[in-house]
């Protein structure tokens, strides 16, 4: 049901190929059920000629219209495979855009339900295993039953005793097939799951390339997907190994039958009770009926095989995003300020292991915020919260003045640009990737952001400048380029809370000053928050956060938080104080040098 259900909601304009697929289909099944008479006739035709008869007139015109018969019943076929193509590929192009639009509108939580690499499995091999199963299924769900259903009643016209074969036959048949599906079907179930393992292996593998490369792991990842790989085979061969048995069992079947009817057809043959004509075409109808019973096993597999996708895509498709707009939402942000209202934060949505408790804030707008703490502080989360990547546990967070629940997702994340601690650039020109920002920035736009940035001077160094083409991830650019890159595609947005998060961890301190310097000259409307491990990249700012274990350590400026925080004092200090040592040295050196 699950996989009828899915074929009905991605049928879309395709939907008449698939109807139309199987009319085709009965057409090619008229044909070849006309043959086998034809066949006795042509047989009976000749074996009733005697030596004197040399008129072959009704031979020719019986074996011409087998012959036109067989070229329409071929080109029914060809018709017929080509709409199944349309109707299947165009079912699978549906469902496939169908399950990435359902992922885009996912939260963090809900991709974190399923892990990257079983949603890339899904809309990849699962949906591949749909595609086959739907050509085959239009193809055969109708060609196969009325095949049976005819021949077996062309046969019963022509000998209704050799039917009793074709009586135990069957039932056989359906009894071996039953316990092969309920043999295979938990089998392809854990071997898409290993699919899942394989390909997040391949995945993190290909992400870190560099990594692999600079710690010279490359054998131990080549072992890691062996095992992976094996893995996969084995799972594989345990649910071949149960379908291999489809076939033997049919031609068993099937041989067995064929040799009974000549067994028993011979014998009335000698007693004058059929004719040679009359076995031959029976024959070929017992093969027809067998034939479409094994083409119905095989569908029968397929279907094995594609309950476990469609089970797998209608977990996807039947996520409900735990992140949605209101009904009436507000579509427009007021202003910069941001209110925290007693936040408490979980990613498994319960307070038994909370990541941040009690967080009660008040940030106005266009202010500068910095925020420090240590690794595992739940900093970056923290800011998650502000454009609803994450929805709080508990508590209330205010944008605008209002609770963003309250706000289209939309709307929201519009007016909040992130530049994340990790980086990431999308295959095209630098110019492409800018204007994920701003669709319709202008060349002088997009100029400016750079040059806030700290960006248009090396983009302009490069051959094509802002033409040229990144690769895939930015592959082209440094770090400490492509983080400046994002912070211009933020400024793009032209947003009224701007977040950065660690965002120039990777430049100079020159560098770092200069594009702060820039943002307070240029932004300073933008309630900008800067997350930062160096405390030269937020002292600064207006007020300053520290957090410590998910809680509010202090929050003031420079001046205060070095009179009452011994944490950020700690780390001033640690920090700081070997570059004033450094700089006092270097005054005294100076002074000998001018007094001699």
């Amino acid at each position: 049901m699950q996989f009828v259900k899915l074929i009905k909601r991605f049928a879309g304009k395709y939907g008449w190929a698939l109807i139309l697929c199987p009319v085709v289909m009965i057409g090619e099944v008229v044909m070849e059920m006309l043959i086998p008479m034809k066949t006795k006739e042509i047989i009976n035709l000749v074996s009733g000629m005697d030596a004197g008869n040399t008129d072959i007139g009704p031979v020719l015109v019986c074996g011409l219209t087998m012959v036109l018969m067989a070229v329409v019943s071929m080109c029914f076929g060809m018709a017929g495979s080509r709409l199944g193509a349309i109707g299947g590929m165009g079912v699978a192009a549906n469902m496939r855009m169908g399950i990435f639009k359902k992922v885009q509108g996912f939260s963090f939580k809900n991709i974190d339900k399923f892990s990257t690499a079983s949603l890339v499995t899904r809309l990849t091999t699962d949906v591949n295993t749909m595609q086959n199963t739907t050509i085959m299924t239009i193809k055969m769900a109708f060609r196969a039953p009325v095949m049976v259903v005819t021949a077996s009643v062309m046969a019963f016209r022509m000998n209704a005793s050799l039917t009793t074969v074709l009586l135990i036959a069957a039932p056989v048949l359906l009894c071996c097939l039953l316990i092969i599906m309920k043999l295979a079907f938990p089998r392809f179930k854990v071997m898409m799951k290993k699919y899942d393992a394989l390909n997040a292996s391949v995945q993190e593998n290909l992400i870190g390339i560099r990594v692999v490369k600079a710690f010279v792991r490359s054998e131990h990842e080549k072992k890691k997907f062996e095992y992976s790989s094996d893995d996969v085979m084995k799972t594989q061969r345990s649910a071949e190994r149960v379908v291999l048995w489809n076939g033997p069992i049919m031609q068993i079947i099937m041989n067995v039958s064929i040799v009974a009817v000549l067994w028993f057809g011979g014998k009335q043959i000698i007693s004058g009770e059929f004719d040679v004509g009359g076995l031959t075409a029976y024959i070929t109808y017992l093969s027809q009926i067998l034939m479409s019973l094994m083409m119905v096993s095989f569908l029968f597999i397929s279907f094995v095989m594609s309950k476990a996708s469609a089970t797998r895509i209608g977990e996807v498709l039947d996520e409900e995003a735990d992140i949605v707009s209101p009904e009436n939402a507000v579509r427009e942000v007021a202003d910069g300020s941001i209110e925290f209202r007693n936040v408490s934060f979980s990613y498994d949505g319960t307070m038994e292991n909370p990541v941040l408790q009690h967080i009660d804030l008040s940030i106005a707008s266009g202010e500068t915020i910095g925020v420090i703490g240590a690794t595992g502080s739940a900093k970056t989360t923290l800011m998650s919260l502000i454009p609803r990547l994450y929805d709080v546990t508990d508590g209330e967070l205010l944008v605008g003045g209002k609770n963003v629940k309250e706000y289209d997702i939309h709307a929201l994340r519009d007016q909040v640009s992130m530049v994340l601690q990790k980086n990431v650039l999308f295959s095209g020109s630098i110019k492409e990737n800018l204007k994920w920002g701003d669709a319709g920035a202008s060349d002088e736009e997009i100029t400016e952001a750079c040059r806030i940035a700290a960006a248009d001077q090396f983009v302009r160094a490069f051959p094509d400048g802002y033409d040229m083409d990144l690769g895939q991830g930015g592959v082209n650019v440094s770090g400490g380029q492509k983080q400046r890159l994002c912070i211009a595609r933020a400024l793009l947005k032209k947003p009224k809370i701007m977040i950065l998060d660690d965002a120039t961890s990777a430049v100079d301190t020159a560098t770092d000053a200069s594009i702060r310097s820039a943002l307070k000259e240029n932004m300073g409307n933008t309630t900008t928050i800067i997350i930062a491990q160096r405390i030269a990249s937020v002292m600064d700012a207006d007020r300053i956060l520290v957090l410590d274990d998910g809680k509010v350590s202090d929050f003031g400026s420079h001046d205060e938080l070095m009179a009452r925080s011994e944490i950020y004092r700690d780390v001033y200090t640690s920090q700081l104080k070997g570059t004033e040592e450094a700089d006092a040295a270097a005054a005294v050196s100076a002074a000998e040098k001018e007094v001699k």
